[in-house]
C-alpha cells in the first residue's frame, strides 16, 4: 500500500501538478499575454454554438475585429458551415480537444487522438490545417509539453467567468473594460452548453462585448488573432535585445545565468526530495557532506543473479541508495561540460564506496540486508564499481522511472535538453545491485575501488550514476 500511495502521488505531481503550476504561474512553452500597445486578443472557447456563434461573428464583423476560436471537435463536426465562415471572414481557428475533457484524465495517446481528429474536422471545414491548441479549462499534463514542435498552446491573461449567467452584461462589461490594455489576451465563451456553464452565458457576453469593442474602438485598440499577437510579440522582443559586448559575451561562455524557469524546477524538485524523505524515513549515510541517503525495504522484482553469484529474490532486503538532489544539482551546475560532470561524479562514488561499507559494518541492524539496490541512468559507471547492471521489467515503474531521469538529466546537466536529443538511448533506466558482502570485501579495508579500465578524462560518454529519488 506504501509503495501504490507514493507511485500515485508521483505520477500525479509529475503528470499534471506540476505542469499545470509552471505553466499557469510562468508561462513555460505556452502562449498566454503579448507584447503590444496598440492589439489585443480575443479569443472564444467551446463553441462553434448554432446560435450564440453567429452573432458572435457578426458582432466581430461590424467592428472589423479578428478573434481566434478554439472549437470542440464534436461541435465542429456538427457544424462545419461556421468553421467555414469563420476562416472566410479571417479569424484564426484552434484545437480545444474533440470532447471537453480535462487533459488530466487522460494519457497521452488519447489527447494525441483528440487533437488529431479535431485538427481533422478544422482541416475538412476548411482546406487549412491548424496548430494551436488550448487544452480544456487550461490544463496541461507532461506530454503537453513534448508536443511543442507539434502545436502551439495558448493560454489566456484575462478570464472573466462569462460561462455563469448570474454574473451578468453590467458586472461583465467593468471586468473586461478592466484588463482592456495592449498584450491581453481575453478568454470568453461562445458556447454554454460545457460542465459547469449556463446555456443562456453567452447572450450576456454578447453585450458586454459590444461595449468593449466600443469603448476599443475609442481606445485606438484592436483585436487581432493569436498567430498575429505572437509574431508581434517575437518581433518586440528582438527589438529590445542588446548586442553584449566582447568582455560580456566571454563571461557569458564562462558562466551562464540560471532562468528563472529552471530556478522554479529545482525549487520544486527540492521540495518534492524532502517530502519524499519525511514520508519514507530516508537516512543520511554522511551527514556533514552528503551524497547518498537511503531506506531499507522488501525487494519486489524478478530474480537476480549478481555478479558474485549469489542470487536476490523476492523478499530480501536491500538498501536502496538515493542521491542527494541538491548535491547533484550544484555539481551540474559547477561542472563546464559533461566529461567533467563526470568525473566529478566518479571522484565522489570513490570517495562514498568506502563511507556506504564503514556504515554497514557499524550498524548492526544492516546485517539482514542483502543488496545495495538502486534505479540508475547507466553507461558505463556502476559497473566498474563492482555492481550488477540489469534491465528493468518493462511496465509502469520501468516507463515511469525513465520520464523522471530524463526531466532530472535536463535539470542537472550542463547540456542536458541538447543532449537528450542527441543521445536519447542514453536515458533507458537500469536497476544496479551490489551483494553487501562484495561491499564489505571490496571496500572496507583498501577505501577505494577504483577498478576503471579507462581514466574519466579520456571517456567519451559520461560513467554517471543517477539514482532517482523514486
Amino acid at each position: 500500500m506504501e509503495t501504490l500511495l507514493l507511485w500515485l502521488f508521483y505520477i500525479s505531481s509529475l503528470y499534471a501538478f506540476i505542469p499545470g503550476l509552471i505553466t499557469r504561474i510562468f508561462g513555460f512553452r505556452v502562449f498566454r499575454r503579448g507584447i503590444s500597445k496598440e492589439y489585443f486578443s480575443l479569443t472564444f472557447d467551446d463553441g462553434p454554438d448554432p446560435q450564440y456563434t453567429p452573432e458572435l461573428l457578426d458582432l466581430l464583423k461590424r467592428y472589423d475585429a479578428k478573434a481566434t476560436f478554439f472549437v470542440v471537435g464534436s461541435n465542429a463536426e456538427r457544424h462545419p458551415e461556421l468553421l467555414k465562415r469563420m476562416h472566410e471572414e479571417g479569424h484564426l481557428i484552434g484545437i480545444h480537444n474533440y470532447v471537453h475533457k480535462t487533459n488530466w484524465l487522460m494519457g497521452p495517446a488519447e489527447v494525441k487522438r483528440q487533437i488529431q481528429k479535431t485538427g481533422k474536422v478544422i482541416l475538412d471545414a476548411t482546406g487549412v490545417r491548424t496548430h494551436f491548441y488550448r487544452p480544456p479549462w487550461g490544463i496541461v499534463n507532461l506530454f503537453d509539453f513534448a508536443k511543442r514542435n507539434e502545436t502551439q498552446i495558448v493560454l489566456w491573461s484575462a478570464i472573466f467567468s462569462d460561462w455563469r449567467v448570474k454574473i451578468g452584461a453590467d458586472k461583465l462589461t467593468k471586468r473586461m473594460l478592466k484588463k482592456l490594455r495592449g498584450g491581453e489576451v481575453f478568454l470568453l465563451h461562445d458556447c454554454g452548453a460545457t460542465l459547469g456553464a449556463n446555456m443562456t452565458a453567452p447572450g450576456e457576453m454578447l453585450i458586454a462585448l459590444e461595449r468593449v469593442l466600443e469603448e476599443a474602438r475609442d481606445r485606438g485598440l484592436n483585436s487581432i488573432r493569436i498567430d498575429e499577437m505572437i509574431r508581434i510579440s517575437e518581433v518586440s522582443r528582438e527589438g529590445k535585445k542588446v548586442k553584449p559586448s566582447s568582455s560580456a559575451q566571454q563571461a557569458d561562455s564562462k558562466k551562464k545565468p540560471i532562468s528563472l524557469f529552471k530556478k522554479t524546477i529545482v525549487a520544486l524538485w527540492m521540495a518534492w526530495e524532502k517530502l519524499f524523505h519525511l514520508l519514507f524515513r530516508l537516512k543520511t549515510i554522511n551527514p556533514e557532506n552528503p551524497l547518498m541517503h537511503f531506506r531499507v525495504r522488501s525487494y519486489r522484482g524478478q530474480q537476480v543473479t549478481m555478479n558474485d553469484g549469489s542470487v536476490l529474490t523476492s523478499g530480501d532486503q536491500v538498501m536502496e541508495l538515493h542521491f542527494d538532489n541538491k548535491l547533484l544539482f550544484e555539481l551540474g551546475m559547477k561542472s563546464k561540460s559533461p566529461v567533467q560532470l563526470a568525473i566529478k561524479m566518479v571522484r565522489r562514488m570513490e570517495q562514498e564506496m568506502p563511507l556506504i561499507a564503514r556504515y554497514v559494518a557499524d550498524h548492526a541492524e544492516l546485517a539482514r540486508v542483502k543488496a545495495l539496490y538502486g534505479v540508475s541512468m547507466i553507461n558505463r559507471g556502476p559497473e566498474k564499481f563492482g555492481f550488477t547492471v540489469t534491465d528493468l521489467p518493462k511496465g509502469l515503474f520501468s516507463g515511469s522511472s525513465r520520464i523522471y531521469l530524463k526531466f532530472l538529466m535536463r535539470v542537472i546537466h550542463p547540456e542536458g535538453g541538447s543532449r537528450l536529443n542527441q543521445s536519447p538511448e542514453m536515458l533507458i533506466p537500469k536497476l544496479i545491485l551490489m551483494p553487501l558482502e562484495y561491499l564489505a570485501e571490496h571496500y572496507t579495508e583498501n577505501g577505494s575501488h577504483r577498478n576503471i579500465s579507462e581514466k574519466p578524462n579520456e571517456s567519451k560518454e559520461e560513467p554517471v550514476v543517477i539514482t532517482a529519488s523514486l
